[in-house]
């Protein structure tokens, strides 16, 4: 791993302004989509009166959506040898879908939202991360990729409290709060086209006019491949959060406090990405990667078993530990092995694999909820989890 000397002295100095922007514009769209889908499980079960494999699958192909579209999007950056603006589009068209939550009356009007928020975050995805790596110099990316995603997290831990709060004072008016939700994703919007700057394309980086050739594709190392190998495998162990809710609800967490979850799991993410990518600045990535696959294996055992709310949390604190452990790493490790002109088709690519993987991973999950009950789902997470754990050293020396 490449090391940055002046990294240790003050490790925020390092990341520029426009990664601190596109971290707020994280949050913001973050807070908003969170307040949203910390509710929409229990209004799709509770008022709209959808099974578990309902709300298995839609989340399932919101999130598949998203993925497949990334990597059009990432190529596409490649392609115009620009992102922002691809960005932007995609916080926009998110920002736009936010009034139909409210404004819909049955399950799928709600399915073609989720569907249409989610292309917004695939279309933005991939060409803000490659936005990121051409931003950051070589030695702060942990550190940079760790701070997006702690962002990130701050927003997705504001909306669920925001949730729960609104939800109080409005007397359970789900639809009021899915209308209070519509105004931070436009503040997002705005930060982004306000105040983010391209960087422009250093000299001798040429813009890709065929990414999806096969030419170009075989200019992604090895290394990188591995790393996309090593996400499938891993993806299928971490199914959709919604499964942290219904587990918290088994447990006889009262309706109301069932977004706490997301609070507990987020909180620790979002403690937890900033040092974990820094430190891997410092140290290298895989070591952490391994202990945030071994973290994943208890996690998943602890919710497998019948324990008590607390214990639930406790599984749940688990889970959004090895979250901050993995997730800003494996983009920084993206961004390492990856050519400059080819960022946005390589972070395509890795987003498409672990989305799919998402997909599969969530209905799989939903059709063991009905058949075994939350210990067989958590225990097959925990299987794949060990899976992923042996692929991995394996992955490396092919690496390297």
């Amino acid at each position: 791993m490449p090391h940055s000397h002046t990294t240790s002295s003050s490790p925020w100095r390092n990341i520029p302004r426009g990664v601190w922007l596109l971290g707020l514009v994280s949050m913001f769209m973050d807070l908003s989509s969170e307040m949203i889908h910390a509710l929409l499980p229990l209004y799709l079960v509770s008022v709209l009166g959808a099974s578990a494999l309902t709300v298995g699958i839609i989340e399932g192909i919101a999130e598949a959506t998203a993925s497949i579209v990334k990597i059009f999007s990432g190529a596409l950056s490649d392609y115009l040898g620009r992102r922002k603006w691809l960005a932007a589009a995609g916080y926009g068209l998110a920002a736009v879908t936010k009034p139909v939550f409210p404004l819909a009356s049955g399950i799928v009007t709600i399915t073609a939202a989720r569907f249409v928020d989610r292309v917004g975050k695939g279309i933005r995805g991939a060409p803000r991360d490659a936005l990121i790596a051409d931003l950051t110099p070589e030695g702060a990316r942990g550190s940079a990729f760790g701070l997006r995603q702690s962002l990130d997290t701050i927003g997705a831990v504001l909306g669920p409290l925001a949730a729960i709060a609104f939800m109080a004072w409005l007397a359970d008016d789900f639809k009021a709060v899915f209308w209070i939700a519509v105004i931070p994703a436009f503040v997002s919007v705005a930060i982004l086209v306000a105040g983010v700057r391209e960087p422009d394309r250093p000299l001798g980086v040429r813009t890709v006019k065929a990414p999806f050739s096969r030419a170009e594709l075989a200019r992604l190392p090895a290394a990188y491949w591995m790393i996309v190998l090593v996400t499938a495998v891993f993806t299928l162990a971490r199914f959709s959060e919604a499964f942290l809710l219904l587990r918290a609800q088994a447990a006889g967490l009262p309706l109301a406090l069932v977004p706490s979850v997301m609070v507990v799991m987020n909180v620790v993410y979002a403690l937890s990405a900033w040092p974990a990518g820094m430190l891997s600045d410092s140290i290298g990535r895989y070591r952490l990667l391994m202990l945030g696959f071994a973290l994943l294996i208890v996690a998943d055992i602890v919710l497998a078993v019948n324990g008590s709310v607390a214990v639930v949390m406790l599984g749940v604190a688990l889970w959004g530990l090895h979250m901050g452990l993995t997730q800003g790493l494996l983009s920084a490790m993206i961004a390492d092995t990856a050519p400059a002109e080819l960022r946005g088709t390589a972070f395509g690519m890795f987003n498409l694999v672990g989305g799919v993987a998402l997909l599969v991973a969530s209905v799989v999950a939903g059709a063991l909820w009905e058949i075994a009950g939350p210990e067989g789902t958590f225990l097959a997470g925990a299987a794949f989890t060990v899976a992923a754990l042996l692929v991995l050293p394996w992955a490396r020396r092919r690496a390297a």
